[in-house]
């Protein structure tokens, strides 16, 4: 076993030079400022980031989210280029023409006093809709981007109205494609819910299972079902959905929010004609709450499908390798990225893939799966935190008083076990 150690990196990227053509997404094990750096013997072997998940091979865990960092065949080329693990679309459905955006439609909150234009973006809230372009555009763009890469994942974000024969079209349009897999968007908090989309399913349990079995009983792909945190009770759909043929499950999609007021101009942020209208927050400030979504939903994976092999798709702040090692051990297969690459771009992935490896070197991890999972076994009801930290203290005072009864003499060490009762 390689001998490891640590220290603090100090100054900017390596200098570590790549041939022309050198694939983006080997590149991840390339030094990067990230925090720290493992020196190891050279006969370690380098971690290995590769996961397959529902049959689809991926180079890494790392999926750009649903949303604008896959709105198009020329940032999803990017994506690829770049290394990204795989890529779902931004959402689509069969009428484009229904869905109409408006601008401004993000606001972020930062690190400071409200209204502050410094410090740290710490949430994203967007007003966003689904794809506005037009289906057929979508479509011919997949094939494209599947013709130029078949051997990278690319996975289609669908949403429909609570219609059968609409959902039936659009999974054969999208198949027809070459696309790797579904994700279903029963999640989006703000899309069009008097058309019953998004999270309109999501929090309603029995028609999210009426719709599971539709789009279950068409789809020829693996299927993952997008789920929404607005909503008490997350494993409760997610359970739905397995149940009713997804072969995964992705979490969270963002969290219903108003951002906030702008204290000079007394309107609600983004604003639009002077009023607007609550969207989904995104970025690092959601990360805690989007692990403990994430955390319910493995254990009732590990407890109720136990012979099953299903997925987890994890999401919720990612920006760091130590954000994405967080939802791994908590059983995460793969982890998407939304917001993140849109405030830093697409090129964060290598950093992530760096930052990641250096966590496993630091654990002597080699592969994904060695870890994945590892740290739901360390969480449990407030009741037993009590029991347990009842019973340790009893312990502590146990050896401080010395023997408790005339049983637990032994008989050896005679004088220690008398020295241990003698008051000072």
């Amino acid at each position: 076993m390689a001998l490891l150690g640590s220290s603090q990196i100090v100054g900017n990227s390596s200098s570590v030079k790549f041939p022309a053509g050198f694939p983006a997404w080997k590149r991840c094990g390339s030094k990067r400022n990230v925090g720290f750096r493992i020196f190891a013997s050279e006969t370690q072997s380098e971690p290995d980031l590769s996961v397959t998940v529902n049959g689809l091979n991926m180079p890494n865990p790392f999926v750009i989210g649903s949303g604008p960092p896959g709105t198009n065949y020329k940032v999803m080329k990017k994506a690829f280029d770049e290394g990204w693990g795989a890529v779902i679309a931004k959402t689509v459905s069969l009428d484009a023409s229904k869905v109409i955006n408006v601008t401004p439609r993000y606001a972020r909150l930062r690190a400071e006093a409200n209204g502050s234009g410094l410090g740290q973006i710490i949430g994203w809230q967007n007003i966003e809709l689904i794809s506005d372009r037009p289906l057929e555009t979508m479509l011919q763009e997949f094939k494209q981007l599947k013709k130029e890469y078949p051997d990278r994942i690319l996975i289609a974000s669908i949403m429909e109205e609570c219609n059968k024969a609409s959902w039936e079209e659009l999974i054969d349009r999208v198949e027809e494609t070459g696309i790797d897999a579904i994700e279903i968007n029963f999640s989006c908090p703000h899309g069009m819910p008097e058309r019953k989309m998004g999270a309109a399913v999501g929090q309603d349990c029995e028609l999210l299972g009426e719709v599971c079995e539709w789009i279950n009983a068409k789809a020829t792909v693996p299927v993952w079902a997008k789920m929404t945190p607005n909503i008490t009770d997350i494993t409760k759909p997610a359970r739905v959905a397995l149940e009713s043929g997804c072969e995964g499950v992705a979490a969270i999609n963002t969290i219903m929010s108003v951002m906030g007021i702008n204290l000079k101009t007394l309107h609600p942020e983004p604003c639009v004609e002077g009023y607007s209208t609550p969207g989904g927050y995104s970025a690092k400030a959601v990360h805690p709450i989007a692990l403990a979504k994430v955390m319910s939903i493995a254990q009732m994976m590990k407890s109720d499908f136990t012979d099953k092999d299903y997925s987890l798709s994890a999401i919720g702040g990612v920006e760091t390798g130590g954000d994405a090692a967080e939802f791994i051990l908590l059983g995460a297969n793969t982890v998407q990225v939304c917001t993140g690459v849109m405030v830093h771009g697409y090129d964060l992935v290598g950093k992530l893939c760096a930052e990641l490896k250096d966590f496993m070197r630091m654990h002597n991890f080699s592969s994904i799966e060695e870890f994945r999972g590892m740290s739901l076994q360390y969480f449990t009801t407030h009741m037993e935190l009590v029991r347990m930290q009842k019973e340790a203290i009893q312990k502590k005072k146990a050896m401080k008083k010395g023997l408790a009864s005339d049983k637990d003499w032994t008989g050896d060490g005679f004088v220690k076990e008398s020295e241990s009762m003698v008051s000072n």
